[in-house]
């Protein structure tokens, strides 16, 4: 998923349901614990733990993005195809276009589907 060192990572949605062995992935790759939603300044990435009945995809999705620094991401972690709470990929992607992001790919992460979310970089700038 592409976590480096020094990255801060804020995690957004965690409940008893997520998978502990990414989290701690995360941390080792990053170098330092996860910041939570209460964090006062800009992070490097969001990890949006996402679930059907969690609320409205574009109100979650526009909040996770507030806090992103200009290059920064955010990973949407949903429970498998079969699974409760499961999101087809193509919710997350109309939901991120209507909250003005774009999902850019979608990858396995253990019991959960992750799917990249990204601001749209501006017409014209560089890049």
């Amino acid at each position: 998923m592409g976590f480096s060192h020094g990255l801060l990572v804020q995690e957004l949605g965690q409940d008893d349901d997520v998978d502990d062995s990414l989290r701690e992935s995360v941390e080792e790759a990053v170098g330092g614990s996860l910041v939570s939603d209460d964090h006062p300044g800009t992070v490097d990435v969001v990890l949006l733990w996402l679930r059907q009945a969690d609320g409205d995809l574009v109100d979650i999705l526009t909040e996770a993005a507030d806090p992103l620094s200009p290059d920064g991401h955010i990973w949407v972690l949903t429970p498998n195809p079969g699974k409760p709470g499961h999101l087809e990929p193509g919710e997350i992607e109309e939901a991120a276009s209507a909250a003005g992001l774009s999902q850019t790919g979608t990858v396995p992460a253990g019991a959960w589907t992750a799917s990249r979310v990204v601001r749209p970089k501006a017409l014209g700038a560089p890049g």
